[in-house]
């Protein structure tokens, strides 16, 4: 007599677990990829000089900044002296999170949306600390939802737990225009008084004027965010956003706007235009984000997040180490 094999279900995905699961899976990927791999308690994402002042030494030509001057004592002893500072011990963060209806979009393992959570966690974890404190601002059909910044893990859970169970598209009761990112960085701007970190996760297609050369609108809240925070642009795709698979007849819909538009993607050239202009959006993307000064990290729906911000905090650190390294080479170092 022959067994008869009970088929194996497959493993749950993200969209299919209850929030406190998702919950539970997010942070032993994050801790468990990042722990210890990047930074001590009080370092951030972002490098950069503190902003407590610690007294003041002798100006060394060639490797101070003017900007860094201490007028006063300068005055006093009639030798060129600089403020000294330490590194900030409490880390305000602040988070711009796009939930609109075009982050739901997604063909691999999670939608952007989901990748945004996944994105949002690992800042959390990574920021969390004593004294640092979390607040966000998240951009769903229905309106901004806003989350005072405070500190502590038991917070960082239950705003990712909100974010998982925020209103898609579909539940909008149709009621009001839903908020734009123009909306969510005007609004933060009037919050974030207090110097600190400003991660702003999107795809940033919110607006994108179809001229390459104009700017799109949000470009202009995003630097004046830049001029008194360290902001942190953390762009969301996926790979069927930058070329089209040869599948057929496909009904393609907006998510923002409903419409609907079949297209035959068996036509090479077709897709090779889709391409090409997909790339191009991506670089008129690329190019606005760098012009207001923010720091750029992309993400993809169909790779390894944990791995990306890895990659991407070690390479500002190189980056932010390398003046220092040259002006040591000046003055005879190695």
């Amino acid at each position: 007599m022959s067994r008869r094999r009970v088929p194996v279900p497959p493993a749950p995905g993200l969209a299919d677990l209850t929030p406190d699961a998702r919950l539970r899976r997010l942070e032993l990927t994050v801790t468990r990829r990042l722990d210890g791999l990047l930074h001590g308690q009080y370092r951030g994402l972002l490098p950069g000089p503190g902003s407590e002042v610690a007294g003041s030494r002798e100006y060394r030509p060639g490797e101070d900044e003017v900007r860094r001057m201490d007028w006063a004592v300068t005055a006093r002893t009639t030798v060129p002296h600089v403020r000294e500072v330490d590194a900030d011990r409490e880390l305000s963060t602040w988070l711009l999170v796009d939930a609109s209806a075009s982050m739901e979009y997604g063909t691999a393992t999670l939608d952007k949306r989901e990748l945004a959570v996944a994105a949002v966690a690992a800042v959390g974890f990574l920021t969390v600390g004593v004294g640092n404190r979390l607040g966000a601002q998240v951009l769903t059909p229905d309106g901004v939802q806003r989350y005072p910044a405070r500190s502590g893990r038991t917070h960082l859970l239950g705003l990712l737990r909100a974010l998982l169970a925020a209103p898609r598209a579909g539940e909008h009761d149709g009621v009001g225009t839903p908020p734009t990112l123009v909306d969510g960085l005007a609004a933060l701007e009037r919050t974030a008084t207090r110097r600190g970190l400003v991660v702003v996760v999107s795809d940033f297609l919110d607006g994108l004027p179809d001229d390459p050369a104009d700017p799109p609108p949000w470009a202009a809240g995003l630097r004046r965010l830049a001029v008194r925070h360290q902001v942190l642009a953390v762009e969301v795709t996926d790979p069927r956003e930058l070329e089209l698979p040869d599948v057929g007849l496909v009904t393609l819909v907006d998510p923002e706007t409903g419409r609907h538009r079949e297209v035959w993607t068996g036509d090479r050239g077709l897709r090779e235009r889709y391409a090409r202009a997909a790339a191009a959006q991506r670089d008129q993307v690329r190019r606005a984000l760098r012009r207001s000064g923010a720091t750029h990290l992309a993400l993809r729906t169909d790779r390894d997040v944990s791995a990306d911000i890895v990659r991407h905090v070690h390479a500002q650190r190189r980056l932010a180490a390398a003046p220092a390294t040259t002006a040591a080479t000046r003055g005879g170092g190695v």
